[in-house]
């Protein structure tokens, strides 16, 4: 009897180490900047400036040990919270469904909609003011990209890196191209490249929120008011399921920003030649192949936040879920992006 358990469990590891193997092979693909070749090492974020809120464990960072054995034990402990983390979120939960059918959500405001006619297929509360979090670099990055000239290179000032506690950690001096920048924004969310961003476009973080503002009510997000072109929170900067759902549209309509968010990684290159490949914030983009974009955000006010797209031959949709909790974004987010194109 046990023989027989022990064999069946070395064949679930095999299983899972092929599995591992596969998408390690997958994963090595990545977009680079131009003129990067070679092999790309992996940087490994040490400090909570060179991690993203959307995916970091703050509580964890602070908990490390001076004691090295107990800060092995307590980093052992960490991992194996994280794989079971994974393991949870990758596991779709049981969806339980409306009498209509819609799969019902935790999430304080949600919409889907047609992406390209803009038909409202399921809303819930859409018109509720909120933070929005990151989920606004979507309209800092359409700004960026409609004013074209990406091939421009970009001058990082002091005051772009202001922008604790996601950064990318861009130094004053460094020159990029308008293009790297962006593809890095919409990837991995850095606070202090959209402060860069912004600065560059319209002079200052005030005009460009004064931009933002212009260019939201020309879209018909009239129940939006933004402040920074990053999403961190101050008074009097909110947004709504609607809005965000239009400017996610407009977005999803520009080729350029359609070409970066279905990117799962991409190769950033600082200006002294190191390299970091960034990997996308955006979990649905492993693991609903019907996924195709676009932007997470999160903030203790705003709560977890997601703009997904997806497609299939004959539909485009998108989904906005805001105020969620971290163990049911993702699902929710899935659950609705299928509904909508399979209804």
């Amino acid at each position: 009897m046990w023989r027989k358990r022990t064999l069946l469990l070395c064949a679930v590891l095999s299983a899972f180490a092929l599995s591992g193997w596969s998408q390690d092979a997958a994963d090595s693909e990545a977009v680079r900047p131009s003129g990067v070749s070679g092999p790309i090492r992996k940087a490994k974020a040490v400090t909570a400036k060179d991690t993203d809120t959307d995916d970091a464990d703050a509580e964890s960072k602070s908990a490390r040990k001076t004691n090295s054995s107990k800060s092995s034990h307590a980093s052992s402990h960490r991992k194996r919270a994280k794989a079971k983390q994974d393991t949870q979120d990758t596991i779709p939960a049981p969806t339980e469904f409306t009498p209509e059918g819609i799969p019902k959500t935790t999430a304080a405001s949600v919409i889907v909609v047609d992406a390209n006619s803009g038909k409202i297929l399921y809303e819930k509360n859409a018109d509720q003011t909120r933070p929005a979090a990151s989920t606004q670099k979507l309209l800092t990055a359409l700004i960026v990209a409609e004013s074209g000239f990406l091939d421009r290179p970009v001058t990082v000032q002091p005051t772009d890196t202001m922008a604790d506690p996601v950064k990318l950690n861009i130094k004053a001096g460094d020159t990029y191209q308008r293009i790297d920048l962006l593809r890095a924004l919409l990837v991995k969310s850095p606070n202090d490249v959209a402060r860069c961003l912004a600065r560059d476009n319209a002079g200052s973080i005030e005009a460009f929120a004064e931009v933002m503002n212009r260019r939201a009510q020309q879209l018909g997000a009239v129940h939006s008011h933004f402040v920074n072109p990053n999403g961190l929170p101050v008074p009097g900067q909110y947004s709504s399921a609607r809005d965000l759902s239009l400017i996610a549209r407009a977005a999803y309509a520009n080729q350029t920003i359609r070409s970066i968010v279905c990117l799962p990684q991409l190769v950033f290159r600082y200006a002294n030649g190191r390299t970091r490949e960034l990997e996308n914030t955006n979990k649905l983009l492993r693991r609903v192949p019907y996924c195709n974009g676009m932007k997470t955000g999160y903030t203790d006010a705003a709560g977890k936040c997601l703009i997904a797209s997806g497609t299939r031959p004959g539909r485009d949709v998108i989904v906005v879920v805001l105020g969620d909790s971290s163990s049911r974004v993702w699902r929710d987010a899935s659950a609705l992006l299928s509904w909508g194109l399979l209804m």
